[in-house]
Parts: structure tokens; C-alpha cells; sequence
């Protein structure tokens, strides 16, 4: 939930009522940053003689190299085959990180937290990107790869935690609460607002639990810079409600003293922002396409210079960034079916040059089955295909743009489209492109553009739009950034997740401000816990 008001204060000597100080603030809920799992299983394997096993679930996560680290471990159930753990598993959660997890079940049969003499009743190993994209999620429990641990299920639901931030601007105005101790804690301070008697302060937000624990009727203090204090309660959500600013001392010194000023709230409203998590378990799907540069400027592909040359081990620098980004979005798709396209090259059988053309030579059907499906259309395609030119990325990204909008038609947050470019940076129809991505910004659309070779990619960082608005060539500019660009060779010697974890990260905040700017709530609202 979110509270919404407009505030401003007065000095009482010079308050005009007929004045109109447009100053609002906002408390608003933050991005998720923690997921807590709820674990039951059914049929489990029984070892134990004379009674029923005495299950536990231990949470482990990937840190590479087939090393595992405990993040947690549920309760102990006594005798039971069927048992639904009470304690949640609590984790952190990166959209752009590949988050590989097990679930191990284990019978406990004494009370060392060492696992290593109790019985293994089975496990699990999924990535907790598929466990965020389903509601439920169950699958059998395997004692080692391929072989089943008898007829055992493991199940696993979800819930979100909200992450509580503030602002830690310049103190001028402060907002306390109360704790459980009597005690006041800040938890939140707006900027200086100079040489003015009737100030008005920005917009700012804070979540509404950490402005007073969800509780309307908590007292909040506030304090304004070195002048007094007001008490009182969470303004109800109507307009209009004043408090006076008291000064202890002046209040004890002066007889008919009334206040050193007033603060109004001008509005209140309780109004709910929905994150990334609520649109993607309310059942959001993230389409995800690639567009891959098959031009001139590459080099020839059999030769050891080219970025399309595939290494002894197979892979390239198109590859590696396909495996990269596909392997964290292809868990947001239910069906694992992805567009691959290919651009600037003569394309069989009559070798016409092509800025828009599927990989796998289907374009009634250019979908791959998962990210392998598209790694084997690519290798396939390149010896067919002759490099060429110009660069063009406009019609790969008017072509998603098309699917995005017909999509739009359905007026619900349901779809969501992801496009990776690959490219060696020599875009040749720049102007067409930006007046490409103004108008997909106004789509349920993200695109990540990732340069590979030594090229100047200043063409790049200027769709990127970070130094400055992107605009079209008329001038019109994008509805919200939805360009991503990062150059590979700035991750040589980065782990391997590095690349991903750059192109991704805004994407969620993308994804979220698209269906906010529309008033879009998530198909299915799921359930919050604060």
C-alpha cells in the first residue's frame, strides 16, 4: 500500500489560506528484494523402522564451480510421509541473476545440525526464476540425477517481502514514529527549503510500513529542522487536515501561546504500486526475442579475426551473450518458445539481403524450442547465410514492436516483450531506429543491445539514453527508457553472470513502470505480506 499526500507549512504570522503551494509527497511501497518459500512434501521414502521418517528441508544455493552454500533449513516434523513445514525459507531475489537452488530432504534421526548421518530422502534442483514465474510449483524428488526417490513430491509456493528504504536528504523536515519502547525512530527527512517562512517540500516516498508499521492509528511526530514539534495521528484520507507546530520551550515561556506555524496536509490517499513480482505472479509473461548481426563489417566467419568465428569449444562472442541473458529470462516463459532472427545478410535460396529474416529459414514459424533451440538455428544458419550489410536495427525492432502492440489490444498485464540485440556496433539507419524506439517505448517492451568486438559504439550509448532523453526525429521523446546497451569486452575477465546481471537489471523497473503508466493491476493480484 502507498499514502499519498500533498503537504506544505505555514508560519502563522503570514498564512494566506488562498494561497497555492503545489507540493505533494508520496510514501510508496519498494521493490521486493526477499522471497520466503513455503515447503511441503508427499510420499516421502520411508527410512525410518517401526515408525514414519522425521523429514527436514535444507535450502542450498549455487556459488559455482558445483559448490553449494545452506541459506536455510526448515523445522523438523515428527513422523510424518506427508509433511508441511510451517518454517518459510527466506532468500534474497535478482531478476537478472540465474539463482540455482536445491531443495534437499533429509530424515533426522538425532539432534546435530551436521546432515551428513542422517538419511537422504531426496531432492530437488531448480532455479528460484521458475519457482517466482508459478504460482505452485511441484516435481517429483530424485535420490541422484534420473532415478526417482520412489514416489516423493516436494512442492513449493512463495510469498514476497517488501524491503523497507528511505531518503537520506539534507534534514529540514523529519517524520518520526513511535516504537514498542515509547522511543521515536526517523524514518524519513525531506531536503533544506532556504529563506522561505512558508516552505514546500518535494515529493518524496516511504513505505507505508516503515512510516508507521501499517497502523494508521499510530502517533507520528514530526519535526521541522530547529523549530518545534507537532503530534498526532496519520492524517485520514481526506482533504484538508492541519496540526499546529508546537514549541515546548515558547509554549512553557509564553502565556496565550498558540503555535509557531501550522502544517496542513492538503490530500491523503491510500492507494496500492504494484512490483515486478505482484505482474509476474499475476501470471505476466516475458517474451523474449533475439536479433542477431549477420553483417560484413563481422568478417568472414572462417577466419580466427571474425566475431563470428566459432572457437574449438563452440562458442563466440554472439553465444556467449545469447547463453547469458536467455538462461535468466527463459525462466519467465511458460513455453520456452523463442523468436530468433538474424539481420544484414544474403539469405538462401535466391540470396537477397535480409534485415529481418528467422534463423531456423521459417518466417511463418520463427520460434526456437528454449535457448538451445536458438544456439543450434545460429549455427545452422551461419555457413548458409553470406555476411553483407547495411546495419539496420529498425525492422527487427518495428517487427517485436508489431507483436508488442497487438498484445496491447488484450488491455491487461499479461504480456511483456524482451528484445537482445547482438551487434558489432556500425548501425547504419540511426534516425529510422530512434524513431523505432520512441515509439516502443509506448509498448510493453524492453530492448538490450549488447556490442561485441573492439567497434566505437557511440551510436550505442546514444539509443541507450543515459547522457540525455532519446528523442525522435521530430523531436518527440521516449515515453519511458527502455534501451539497455553494454559492450562485452567490458566483461573479459568479469564472471560469466556479469554480462547478465548488467543487461537485466533495469529491466523489471521497465517492466513496471510500462503497466503503471497504463493503470495496469497484474491479471491475477497475488497475495502481499508486509
Amino acid at each position: 500500500s502507498t499514502l499519498e499526500s500533498n503537504v506544505f507549512q505555514e508560519s502563522s504570522s503570514q498564512f494566506n489560506p488562498t494561497d497555492k503551494l503545489p507540493c505533494i509527497f508520496q510514501m510508496a511501497t519498494q521493490c521486493v528484494s526477499k522471497v520466503e518459500l513455503s515447503i511441503s512434501c508427499n510420499n516421502l521414502l520411508d527410512k525410518d523402522v517401526g515408525s514414519k521418517s522425521d523429514p527436514l528441508c535444507v535450502l542450498l544455493q549455487s556459488i559455482g564451480d558445483d559448490k553449494w552454500v545452506e541459506l536455510d533449513r526448515t523445522e523438523n516434523v515428527k513422523n510424518s510421509q506427508d509433511p508441511e513445514f510451517s518454517k518459510k525459507l527466506l532468500l534474497d531475489y535478482y531478476f537478472e541473476k540465474v539463482q540455482k537452488l536445491k531443495l534437499c530432504v533429509y530424515d533426522i534421526d538425532n539432534k546435530s545440525v551436521d546432515l551428513k548421518d542422517d538419511d537422504y530422502l531426496g531432492g530437488l534442483e531448480i532455479t528460484l526464476g521458475q519457482i517466482v514465474s508459478s504460482k505452485k510449483i511441484t516435481r517429483p524428488l530424485q535420490l541422484k540425477q534420473s532415478k526417482p526417490a520412489g514416489k516423493g513430491t516436494i512442492t513449493c509456493s512463495w510469498l514476497f517481502l517488501l524491503q523497507d528504504l528511505f531518503g537520506k536528504s539534507d534534514p529540514f523536515l523529519e517524520f518520526f514514529k513511535q516504537g514498542d519502547d515509547g522511543k521515536w525512530q526517523l524514518v524519513h527527512r525531506t531536503e533544506v527549503v532556504k529563506n522561505n517562512l512558508s516552505p514546500s517540500w518535494k515529493k518524496f516516498t516511504v513505505a507505508l510500513q516503515t512510516f508507521c508499521n501499517s497502523d494508521m492509528s499510530k502517533p507520528i511526530k514530526v519535526r521541522i529542522a530547529e523549530r518545534p514539534h507537532i503530534y498526532g495521528q496519520v492524517p485520514e484520507c481526506r482533504d484538508h487536515v492541519e496540526f499546529n507546530c508546537i514549541h515546548p520551550e515558547k509554549q512553557k515561556k509564553k502565556k496565550g501561546y498558540k503555535n509557531s506555524g501550522v502544517i496542513i496536509f492538503k490530500g491523503c490517499q491510500i492507494q496500492t504500486q504494484y512490483t515486478f513480482l505482484d505482474y509476474v505472479m499475476g501470471g505476466c509473461q516475458i517474451n523474449f526475442t533475439v536479433g542477431i548481426d549477420f553483417t560484413g563489417s563481422n568478417g568472414d566467419p572462417r577466419s580466427p579475426q571474425s566475431l563470428h568465428y566459432m572457437s574449438p569449444d563452440g562458442l563466440n562472442q554472439y553465444l556467449l551473450a545469447i547463453w547469458s541473458v536467455g538462461q535468466v529470462v527463459q525462466d519467465y516463459d511458460t513455453d520456452k518458445l523463442f523468436p530468433a532472427f538474424g539481420f544484414g545478410a544474403q539469405v538462401p535460396p535466391h540470396f537477397k539481403v535480409s534485415h529481418e529474416f528467422a534463423l531456423n529459414f521459417n518466417p511463418s514459424n520463427p520460434y526456437c524450442t528454449g535457448i538451445q533451440g536458438i544456439v543450434e538455428a545460429y549455427r545452422t544458419a551461419l555457413p548458409q547465410v553470406k555476411l553483407y550489410g547495411p546495419t539496420n536495427f529498425s525492422p527487427i525492432i518495428n517487427h517485436v514492436a508489431g507483436i508488442a502492440s497487438v498484445s496491447t489490444q488484450q488491455n491487461n498485464a499479461s504480456q511483456y516483450f524482451v528484445l537482445l540485440i547482438i551487434t558489432d556496433g556500425e548501425i547504419t539507419d540511426l534516425d529510422e531506429t530512434r524513431d523505432a524506439i520512441v515509439k516502443a517505448s509506448r509498448l510493453p517492451m524492453s530492448i538490450i543491445i549488447i556490442g561485441v568486438g573492439e567497434a566505437d559504439f557511440k551510436a550505442m550509448e546514444l539509443l541507450d539514453g543515459d547522457d540525455g532523453v532519446l528523442k525522435s526525429l521530430t523531436g518527440e521523446p521516449v515515453a519511458r527508457d527502455i534501451v539497455q546497451f553494454v559492450p562485452l569486452r567490458q566483461f573479459t575477465n568479469a564472471p560469466r553472470e556479469a554480462l547478465a546481471q548488467s543487461v537485466l537489471a533495469e529491466v523489471p523497473n521497465q517492466l513496471v513502470s510500462y503497466f503503471r503508466m497504463l493503470k495496469l493491476d497484474p491479471v491475477n493480484v497475488p497475495a502481499l505480506k508486509v
